[in-house]
């Protein structure tokens, strides 16, 4: 019997929730993430971020990649590739008082 197949548009929607749940990230960009890949083999996935002012890029991409990994690998049961993390934009700093 065949695993059943799962939607990539299913897959980004999960990547998209896992990223908004990592420190750092203030929100997802229209393009928010995109999927490739096949049912047989790894899904390689692209997420589009907004991150919070003052973060450090690189940790906050880090939780991303790991978070998005594990994260789509447990709710659909498939191999991740690869995750890239593209920021898009940062938010804005604090007002002044």
């Amino acid at each position: 019997m065949e695993a059943p197949v799962i939607s990539t548009d299913v897959l980004a929607r999960y990547a998209g929730d896992a990223a908004l749940e990592v420190d750092g990230v203030s929100g997802l960009t229209r393009a928010a993430a995109g999927v490739s890949g096949d049912a047989g083999g790894p899904f390689d996935i692209d997420v589009h971020v907004e991150l919070a002012w003052g973060v450090s890029a690189e940790s906050v991409a880090r939780g991303v990649q790991e978070r998005v990994s594990e994260y789509v690998a447990r709710m659909a049961n498939v191999q991740v590739g690869s995750v890239d993390v593209v920021v898009e934009r940062v938010g804005a700093p604090p007002a002044k008082r």
